[in-house]
């Protein structure tokens, strides 16, 4: 039985996908029982757990051979780091009361790090605590996500592609829909150690740009904004100002190379394109 948190985002909802499909026997954690329904239609069991209930995730852990966890982002948090901590003991105390044997984590690019690495900090500490449990823990590293791009499509019609690093810069990035499958692909292989994840290949924002361009039929440029306007940026978005902070430290750490894979790792590069991702978001 495998238990997979996270089925109403990207990456749960698709390692859960893949490994029914591939007639495992499948436990997913929701918030919400109605949540749940269609994944119950699938033959998937359900159980309802916050990850920070500690006691209702202990039981929705009981008798797993492998459980996908995650710490989810909090937006509008004014303590991110805080939250994060609260929400990783409640996961690790879960997973040792369970007894899980193994335990697939959603963590980052440059989670061999304990600082400077903005929000990449929370998933550097659960690497640390999952580590102390006693499970097998495999941290799937995911570089940038493809999806984020997204967010900066709406400038589409002024002809830029606005973003936050050098737009020559080349780094790595990987699609949801990748790092799902690597989920549930860990989950089967039951390898511990470290999976630096990233897509067919690395890109900088200028060929994002490019990519851009050949799907919507218009010259679209890449743009770099100053560091100083990430709070700001984000904050109009209704993002709080300490995840805001946060983010900007990612991006400075992104371009000092301190955001980066770590040598020695078991790297994994993913098959699903930056085109692909873009179509989608396009609907192109």
């Amino acid at each position: 039985m495998y238990v997979i948190a996270g089925v109403s985002g990207h990456t749960g909802s698709v390692a859960a996908d893949t490994l029914l499909s591939q007639g495992e026997k499948v436990r997913v954690i929701v918030r919400d029982a109605a949540k749940g329904a269609s994944w119950k239609a699938r033959g998937a069991e359900v159980a309802v757990a916050a990850l920070e209930d500690t006691e209702a995730l202990t039981r929705a852990l009981e008798g797993a051979t492998g459980a996908y966890v995650l710490v989810p982002p909090r937006m509008g948090s004014q303590d991110p780091l805080g939250e994060n901590r609260a929400v990783v003991a409640s996961i690790a105390a879960a997973v040792r009361a369970a007894k899980v044997p193994h335990v697939v984590l959603l963590s980052s690019v440059g989670a061999q790090l304990e600082s400077g690495t903005g929000p990449i900090q929370s998933v550097h500490h659960a690497e640390v605590e999952l580590a102390k449990t006693g499970a097998a823990l495999t941290s799937i590293r995911a570089s940038y996500f493809l999806e984020n791009w997204q967010n900066s499509l709406g400038a589409l019609d002024q002809g830029i592609l606005p973003g936050f690093v050098p737009t020559d810069l080349r780094f790595p990035m990987v699609a949801t829909a990748d790092i799902g499958r690597t989920i549930a692909r860990a989950l089967v292989e039951k390898t511990p150690g470290v999976i630096e994840l990233s897509g067919p290949k690395d890109h900088t924002a200028e060929e994002i740009a490019a990519i851009v361009s050949g799907i919507v039929g218009k010259p679209i440029k890449a743009v770099q904004g100053p560091l100083d306007q990430v709070v700001p940026t984000f904050t109009s978005f209704g993002i709080s100002a300490p995840v805001a902070q946060l983010f900007a430290e990612m991006y400075e750490g992104i371009i000092a190379g301190r955001v980066t894979s770590q040598p020695g790792n078991r790297q994994v590069r993913g098959t699903t394109t930056a085109e692909q991702v873009l179509r989608a978001a396009l609907n192109r």
